[in-house]
């Protein structure tokens, strides 16, 4: 009996326990803490502190959210501080807080993420935007707010639009300006531009610091500047900017979003201080208008009213409104699916204590990474937009507004979305476009410009008045004319004039001061002119600079004023010529095909005209003799026999041509020989002069020296150097084995100069390197391009031959005295179409006359065959019988014709 009670009372305890212990372990909190760490007195705390209080008192009075558990929101004053924020954070945490909302600042964030990955304690940000804030390093970090990745794509696409180069980055010395301006680099180099120079600001920074950095951008040439600091409700970086008058016309001042963060800050009846921000271009986070935006505004600006808040509202202190709602969500759906708001002691701290803050009692969260994933599965709609993350835990924004300071107002000039690039259309109404992906139709408003101006400012600057371009020139010691400073200490020569010409052509004014390279004793060193431009001490080089490889990786070249290589200058003897040189313009198988169509011409012409031409016929002898004397007399043109046949006259026609052409070439080409230079040295080129072993001269200073040892690999023992054209002379003449050299390389420009009044020498062979001179200056320069453009149009309208005319042909221009290696000889592949033409038309006519003799042959052959001689059928004896045909004059032929026609027609009559 007792067993059986048992046995019924048991399971009826065991259903009570079981429903017990669920009952417990799904029992729901009366209150859920949530931490919140910011900066209170701040352009972003101020609106967030307020915007996070309505949404607590808008949640605990919704009763579909959370089901009765009041949300306790804990904050605490980091005061912008990394170290007293990381304290702060540890005494919310500590009050066992299911999450932590902030901070503001990425510096903070990034210590207090360490922190949240310890504890388990998700930290959800309204205001971080440093991109390094990563889900891979930071697995309990998420953030309700567009990452500066984004924000730096949308400055790099305005500076893309409208085509500046380079920048200067102005920025907070911390992980937001430090990582941010880092993002901005890399979306830069992707639209082929880049930051030149990044001045940073100290973390509290002054008045004085933000003008010692502007007063180091004033030397500097980018005047496009993209500052990247906190909200500042003073605006002390525009006090700085007005005070030192940088704020004219040739400024552009980009900022982030922190600048239109403090715009949206001030009360909208306070906005006279934007007289001075005119021309100022910024982003702003875009949030679309819906009603209950409309409707959160109108709340805001009646609690401005009634003076319980004192900020305008931003964008942050929206999304500040919307992270709480996230938060709240979350916890109500961690708690819908069976999750315990409990905590247990870390084994991490253990034995770590403190005397006012007990380290080792702090708390995990033990539904910190299912409240975690649930955070970030998020997705609902809220005053910002849609609310939903990528799979790094970054907020998908909208994109921003491009806004624009003019005559005191605040103008939306576009937009900027990572789908659709820059627009004037807002992203929402592009999202579903096919087109906007493309980006090909990238667009804004009007801008207004710093000093009030309409057109787009170039963003950079060459030089002023107070720091003008110091331009170098090599001070030469020989070839001045090519650039000098002369005894009125005036800088002038060829390259200087030219420079001068160009300047002229470029759009704005470019102040300069010429600073000179070298003594004028020798000739300097052209290398080391050039390094000086890469370093710093020039701004730009002037002069007969050759644009050689490993000079154009040192500084960017304009465009070639002269073209120009090295070539040989070598001794020359014009006394001397061969008696055979007649046959130097045709080369061997030139002379042998020639010949071989005389006596070809010679044998067809005596055959098509052998049978109407009494001047063909005869004995043999004079057969032969008239045949050959007619081929080679059309030379000459003093042929006495004259051509009779239709076919005869078709070949003479081609072959006459032929002859014009031939003659022609063969009388230029023999003139050329004749008058050209002989060389009383071996050297005939490059090749020859290495192999010789003999000594070398180039000049001081030139590239020759670098190009014989490194690249012809010369032994630096061959080479001599020269310092003057007098020099050259005297070395030419004395020869390699009496102290002087077998030759000089240099660059064409300076031998022709040498060679103007010099007749005993001359260039052999052409220019065994090819190069030009051209103007350096410092690597990525606008004005290189600007010069370069400004070059083509003297050489288009022919001012760069009049100046090279001034300087070089006051006495007659410098010839090119060369002497190639051989003669220039006629080869049989520039004539091979004619000799096709005249083969083609001489075989044409042999088949033509064959024809029409073999149809005669047959025809005499059927009237005066005997068809009973058995011998009438031997080959031999046909063709016998048809050269004898042939040889018959053509008039006896047609009389046989006549009579056999005669007689058939009266055997037919009869």
């Amino acid at each position: 009996m007792k067993m059986r009670i048992l046995g019924g009372v048991l399971p009826l305890f065991v259903f009570i326990w079981v429903l017990q212990n669920k009952h417990g372990n799904c029992e729901r909190p009366d209150v859920v803490n949530v931490g919140a760490v910011f900066a209170f007195d701040s352009v972003i705390g101020r609106a967030a502190k307020k915007a996070m209080e309505l949404a607590v008192s808008d949640i605990n009075g919704d009763p579909s959210i959370l089901n009765g558990i009041s949300l306790n929101l804990i904050m605490e004053d980091s005061n912008c501080s990394v170290f007293k924020g990381s304290i702060v954070a540890l005494q919310v945490i500590e009050k066992q807080v299911v999450a932590v909302i902030g901070p503001q600042s990425s510096a903070i964030a990034h210590m207090i993420s360490f922190i949240s990955n310890g504890l388990h304690v998700p930290l959800i940000s309204y205001a971080a935007t440093d991109p390094t804030l990563s889900s891979l390093q930071f697995p309990f970090f998420l953030r309700t707010t567009q990452s500066d990745q984004s924000q730096m794509e949308a400055v790099a696409d305005i500076v893309y639009f409208y085509e500046w180069k380079e920048v200067i980055a102005i920025f907070l010395d911390d992980d937001y300006g430090r990582n941010g301006i880092a993002a901005l680099n890399d979306a830069l180099a992707n639209k082929m531009s880049k930051i030149s120079y990044k001045l940073p600001l100290p973390i509290n920074y002054d008045i004085t610091d933000i003008m010692y950095v502007l007063n180091q951008s004033k030397s500097l040439g980018p005047r496009v500047f993209v500052v990247h600091i906190n909200p500042d409700s003073q605006l002390r970086f525009f006090s700085a900017v007005h005070k030192l008058k940088m704020n004219g016309s040739n400024y552009v001042w980009l900022m982030t979003d922190w600048f239109s963060t403090t715009l949206d800050s001030f009360s909208p009846k306070n906005r006279s201080f934007l007289s001075t921000l005119e021309g100022v271009i910024s982003l702003r986070p875009y949030i679309p208008q819906t009603a209950r935006k409309r409707d959160f505004l109108a709340r805001w600006r009646k609690l401005q009213q009634n003076e319980l808040v004192h900020s305008g509202l931003t964008a942050y202190g929206l999304y500040a409104y919307d992270t709480v709602w996230v938060v709240a969500r979350s916890i109500d759906n961690l708690l819908q699916q069976g999750g315990n708001i409990s905590f247990s002691l870390s084994n991490m701290l253990n034995g770590t204590t403190s005397d006012k803050l007990q380290l080792g009692k702090l708390k995990e969260f033990d539904g910190g990474g299912l409240l975690m994933n649930i955070l970030s599965l998020t997705n609902f709609t809220g005053l910002t937009g849609k609310i939903h993350f990528s799979q790094d835990r970054n907020l998908i924004g909208s994109g921003y507004e491009v806004i624009n300071i003019a005559k005191q107002e605040i103008h939306t000039v576009g937009y900027w979305s990572n789908f659709s690039g820059l627009s004037v259309l807002p992203p929402k109404s592009l999202q579903n476009k096919e087109t906007a992906a493309t980006r090909l139709n990238q667009n804004l408003k009007s801008v207004t410009w710093p000093g009030g101006k309409s057109k787009t400012p170039r963003g950079w600057v060459i030089a002023n008045d107070e720091r003008p371009l110091r331009i170098g020139f090599p001070r030469r010691a020989s070839f001045t004319e090519f650039v000098t400073l002369n005894a009125s200490h005036n800088v002038q020569g060829y390259c200087i004039d030219l420079f001068y010409e160009a300047r002229k052509l470029v759009p704005y004014d470019i102040p300069f001061r010429f600073v000179p390279f070298g003594t004028g004793l020798a000739n300097p060193d052209y290398d080391a002119f050039v390094n000086m431009v890469a370093t710093d001490v020039f701004d730009a080089a002037v002069g007969d600079i050759a644009i050689v490889t490993n000079r154009t990786r040192m500084v960017d070249f304009t465009q070639p004023y002269v073209s120009t290589g090295l070539v040989i200058v070598a001794p020359i003897d014009t006394s001397k010529s061969s008696a055979w040189v007649f046959l130097k313009p045709f080369t061997l198988e030139m002379w042998g095909v020639t010949a071989l169509s005389f006596l070809i011409i010679a044998v067809v012409i005596w055959i098509l005209e052998h049978r109407v031409n009494e001047d063909f016929r005869g004995p043999p002898k004079r057969q032969i003799t008239t045949m050959f004397l007619f081929s080679f007399s059309t030379l000459f043109k003093t042929n006495q026999e004259n051509t009779v046949s239709t076919l005869g006259r078709m070949v003479m026609v081609v072959w006459l041509f032929l002859l014009l052409v031939i003659t022609s070439s063969y009388t230029a080409s023999l003139t050329s020989i004749l008058t050209v230079q002989q060389l009383a040295s071996p050297i005939t080129g490059i090749d020859s002069l290495i192999a010789s072993n003999s000594f070398i001269g180039y000049q001081v200073g030139s590239f020759a020296y670098s190009y014989l040892k490194d690249i012809l690999n010369i032994a630096p023992s061959r080479l001599k150097s020269l310092r003057s054209p007098e020099e050259f002379e005297a070395a030419l003449r004395q020869g390699s084995g009496n102290g002087g050299v077998m030759a000089i390389v240099d660059e064409l420009p300076y031998m022709e100069l040498f060679l103007q009044n010099r007749t005993d020498f001359g260039i052999i062979g052409r220019p065994f390197t090819k190069s030009g001179w051209g103007f350096a200056f410092k690597k990525d320069s606008p004005l290189a391009n600007d010069m370069s453009t400004a070059i083509l149009k003297l050489a288009e309208s022919g001012k760069l031959q009049e100046i090279h005319e001034k300087w070089f042909c006051q006495l007659g221009c410098p010839t090119d005295r060369r002497k190639d290696s051989g003669p220039d000889q006629l080869h049989l592949s520039s004539f091979w179409a004619l000799y096709l033409l005249s083969g083609a038309v001489t075989v044409l006519a042999l088949l033509i006359f064959l024809l029409k003799s073999i149809r005669q042959y047959i025809r005499y052959k059927r009237n005066h065959t005997d068809l009973s001689s058995p011998s009438n059928t031997r080959c031999s004896h046909v063709i016998y019988s048809f050269f004898d045909f042939i040889d018959e004059k053509e008039e006896a032929i047609k009389r046989i014709f006549a009579q056999q026609d005669s007689a058939q027609a009266q055997t037919n009559g009869s």
